[in-house]
């Protein structure tokens, strides 16, 4: 299995890093792409002023082997994502593809705005439900799956949300393996 996760430049780095903490954990292989708004191609700063090194960038990445992309919330780090063209484009295109789309916190705008939360049960940072246009408000869970889309409120249910990919991923058992080994919940 094979995850993208797209940081640009101020996004959550709990939802960033503890995701990809988790899906490491489980094998799944994750390729962290840096949309940075400096020239630097791999540095991406944090909404709290934490720099991660990408291990590659959007214009040189190829997508075609992946199985789930990852947006992380955060401001700016959100409306940055939701910029970029391109990186909508490919999540239209997975999307059709039938392949896993997950968004935490303020990300799942982005997948609101595209028209993919039509019809679909789904959760947010509190105060932008609007923008999740056309979805049912799961507004007391914190991660919801509906068909391909998976959606979690914030930083506090980040390693959840990590674990609930996980398990969509590489299954149950390895999920919950995760957790009691990681002392959750």
């Amino acid at each position: 299995m094979k995850a993208y996760i797209f940081l640009a430049t101020g996004f959550e780095e709990i939802e960033a890093v503890s995701v990809i903490d988790v899906l490491r954990r489980a094998d799944v292989e994750v390729e962290v792409i840096a949309i940075p708004e400096e020239d630097d191609e791999y540095w991406v700063e944090g909404a709290h002023g934490i720099s991660v090194f990408g291990d590659n960038n959007f214009e040189d990445a190829d997508f075609s082997d992946g199985d789930i992309l990852i947006l992380p919330g955060g401001q700016p780090g959100t409306d940055n994502l939701n910029a970029n063209k391109d990186l909508k484009k490919l999540i239209l295109q997975y999307h059709e593809q039938g392949k896993y789309i997950a968004a935490i916190c303020a990300a799942p705008l982005v997948l609101g705005g595209l028209g993919l939360l039509k019809g679909k049960r789904a959760v947010c940072y509190p105060g932008y439900e609007k923008q999740l246009v056309g979805a049912e408000i799961a507004t007391d869970e914190r991660v919801v799956i509906d068909g391909k889309i998976i959606t979690s409120k914030g930083p506090g249910t980040a390693i959840e949300f990590g674990l609930v990919l996980v398990e969509l991923l590489v299954g149950k058992e390895v999920a919950e393996k995760l957790k009691n080994g990681m002392i959750v919940g």
